[in-house]
């Protein structure tokens, strides 16, 4: 029924295992271990470009998360609405939600197709997928420090035993592996919460989300090693390894391109001011041509009147003709006519 997720899975570690086989053995614990390791490291590097996606959706949906909080409340009683308001907002942002999903959604189909095919591994079994019997019986014989990959801790006493495994030799593996896997779920998830900002670290679900992916789901792994096969441990602990070491990096850069860009737009806001002393440029009005910056320290070049001529200055006109004298003889050009010098008053 799932043969469209069993058939890749097997060939990547198939391919990955003859590589390894050649470096270790076909048979040996180490080849079966580093296959199991670089199916998930060939994974998540074809996931990698989709992960930065994640990392900038959720970026920008932390940036406008106040405009959708005033979509909610102003649509509170409209549900379809406010599910339509909300799509238009994250388009116009170029945000999609789902793509944040990708990742994780495409992991899911992965660990169950190996966990399937890992158990198929099994003494007496033919061919498995991609590997032929002797692939299958090559597995079965491989062991990692007395274990082999497909035991796991509460497995029967009688299937151990057909995988020539004793159970002291399971725990000596498994319990290591599992403490490390839980611990990498650990800090895995607080490296991402440490990312939240506080606007969404005091949102009553996000908090809920946070202590279960902090304590819950590590104490889950903890307690899942207990069924899950030596094989699945090591997926998990390598997917945990990988995850951590791509959101430092993925994170980092984020961080530098952001950086960057605020440098950008303030030389760019600096480049635009006016510069000390000089008169910012007046905005021309519609149909004016804009006029240039003048210098600090320069006059207006308004158009000077000029010079009055010799002529002008002695009462003559332009066309060396006398003006008319309206001066009154024996009267100072201080006094007014209506008092005539040296007369006074008689009584």
């Amino acid at each position: 029924m799932l043969n469209f997720i069993y058939y890749p899975v097997s060939f990547i570690l198939w391919c990955w295992h003859w590589v390894f086989g050649h470096v270790f053995g076909e048979s040996s614990g180490f080849a079966w271990a580093f296959a199991v390791v670089f199916l998930v490291f060939t994974l998540r590097a074809i996931l990698f470009k989709p992960f930065v996606g994640q990392v900038r959706s959720m970026r920008k949906m932390q940036e406008f998360a106040p405009e959708l909080q005033k979509i909610k409340k102003k649509y509170a009683n409209d549900k379809q609405r406010q599910a339509q308001e909300m799509q238009k907002l994250q388009s116009e942002h170029g945000v999609n939600p789902l793509g944040g999903c990708l990742p994780m959604l495409v992991q899911i189909p992965v660990f169950i197709g190996l966990f399937h095919v890992l158990r198929s591994f099994k003494p007496g079994w033919g061919e498995v997928y991609f590997f032929d019997a002797q692939g299958v019986e090559s597995f079965v014989n491989a062991k990692l420090f007395g274990a082999n990959l497909s035991t796991f801790i509460t497995m029967p006493e009688n299937e151990l035993a057909a995988f020539a495994t004793e159970r002291s030799s399971v725990l000596l593996v498994s319990i290591p592996l599992m403490i490390l896997a839980s611990i990498g779920t650990h800090f895995t998830a607080r490296h991402s919460v440490a990312r939240q900002t506080q606007a969404a670290a005091d949102n009553p679900q996000t908090a809920i989300m946070n202590k279960l992916t902090l304590y819950l789901f590590p104490i889950g792994v903890l307690v899942g090693g207990l069924f899950f096969p030596i094989a699945i441990l090591l997926y998990w602990l390598s997917n945990n390894s990988w995850t951590l070491g791509q959101q430092y990096v993925v994170y980092h850069r984020i961080d530098r391109e952001e950086e960057q860009k605020k440098v950008e737009a303030t030389t760019q806001r600096q480049a635009l001011a006016p510069k000390p002393g000089a008169k910012p440029a007046v905005k021309p009005r519609p149909g004016q041509k804009p006029q240039p910056r003048k210098p600090a320290g320069t006059q207006s070049t308004g158009t000077a009147k000029p010079a009055p001529t010799e002529a002008e200055s002695d009462g003559s006109g332009s066309n060396g003709t006398a003006k008319p004298s309206t001066e009154i003889p024996g009267l100072s050009p201080d006094r007014s006519p209506g008092k005539k010098q040296g007369n006074k008053k008689r009584r």
